[in-house]
């Protein structure tokens, strides 16, 4: 098995988005290991929200393959071709899915991990156990992958609907306008709830209805490429350093979970924070040294590395491994990281990328 094989064909800086972006989420559920140890102290830069820097890539690239085929069939988005997109993503999202829930169901209710197991209901085989309202204490980190499901159901059907009455880039922009525009109209309403950071975490943060406008800002830029790609490319410098400005400056707001700004407007402005990072990103091609092909492969294997750090390798350290000293701490968030590191490559290797492959093949390579 080669681990680092040819990945020409890949935007590395793209995969240096994704990477950065399962870094940061890795790191933020496993730093808890470093307390009272040396690095503990140590002057982190406050951590920006990685899974905000996934849902802005995801719609990026979906939204690529999205108009390209409005774009093939003269601004008409057929169910024919939803149905294709559709087969083609659970392919890739579903199969890791399911399976990291089944172990999860199996190492909570046999003791092996902590976990609330009568949190746990069929809503999380249908992806709605956050629909509308919060959930917590089991798989935790399902609750991104749900607004993903969402994500990649509703927008197709609304470019649908929309491109049958508006046939043009303006239908795409009023279906995108109207999917950034009603998740902020929900958090407004529900703004005036009083909370704390908990529960705005769960109820704000991590709620379907309120988050599936952070995916659409990456589906507008790539409307923006696709349509305007000179424009897109001559941004991409000042975009990034003010992409980087609006990031650094949402992940140092001092969140006090009951003002208005922080159930409203901080998501679009982390969103749009990361979306202006793109151009930049999208403009590295490639980058052909062995750090290069690392950074690939964890780009590569950061679904898996998303499914298996929290609720499975964190929690089984955490409650199997107990700190007793330091020393202790710096061992444990090192075994995290090789844990997370090696069991997720052989997930990707010995799961994921066989459906994969079977997703590609004839059958399921066209939608015409």
């Amino acid at each position: 098995m080669n681990l680092f094989p040819n990945y020409s064909s890949r935007i590395y800086g793209l995969d240096i988005f994704r990477a950065i972006a399962i870094i940061l989420v890795v790191h933020g559920h496993g730093a808890f290991m470093l307390k009272n140890t040396p690095l503990e102290k140590f002057p982190w830069i406050r951590l920006i929200d990685g899974v905000d820097l996934f849902f802005v890539l995801s719609g990026f690239l979906i939204g690529g393959i999205l108009l390209k085929m409005v774009q093939e069939n003269n601004f008409i988005l057929s169910w024919k071709q939803v149905l294709f997109f559709w087969k083609r993503r659970w392919f890739r999202t579903l199969p890791n899915y399911y399976l990291i829930l089944i172990v999860n169901i199996i190492f909570v209710s046999t003791g092996i991990i902590k976990g609330r197991m009568d949190q746990f209901s069929y809503k999380f085989f249908l992806f709605v156990q956050n629909f509308s309202v919060p959930f917590y204490g089991f798989f935790w980190e399902s609750w991104s992958l749900t607004i993903e499901e969402w994500f990649y159901i509703l927008l197709p059907v609304l470019l649908v609907l929309i491109l049958k009455l508006f046939p043009s880039k303006k239908g795409i922009l009023f279906a995108l306008a109207l999917m950034i525009i009603l998740p902020l109209i929900y958090r407004i309403i529900n703004a005036p709830q009083q909370m704390n950071p908990f529960w705005w975490d769960v109820t704000f943060r991590k709620v379907v209805l309120m988050r599936l406008d952070t995916i659409i800002y990456g589906v507008l830029a790539a409307y923006i490429k696709f349509y305007h790609k000179r424009f897109f490319q001559k941004i991409a410098v000042p975009s990034f350093f003010l992409g980087i400005a609006i990031v650094l400056a949402t992940a140092y707001y001092p969140n006090q979970s009951n003002d208005f700004f922080s159930k409203t407007f901080f998501f679009n402005c982390t969103s749009i924070g990361a979306m202006l990072l793109l151009p930049y990103a999208d403009s590295i091609k490639s980058f052909r040294t062995a750090i290069g092909k690392m950074v690939t492969h964890i780009s590569l294997i950061s679904y898996s590395m998303y499914l298996v750090n929290l609720g499975l390798v964190a929690s089984v350290i955490t409650k199997q491994f107990p700190v007793i000293n330091p020393t202790d701490g710096l061992l444990k968030y090192t075994a995290y990281w090789t844990i997370v590191i090696s069991s997720s490559t052989i997930l990707y290797f010995f799961f994921e990328k066989p459906i994969l492959n079977l997703r590609d093949k004839k059958f399921f390579s066209k939608w015409t």
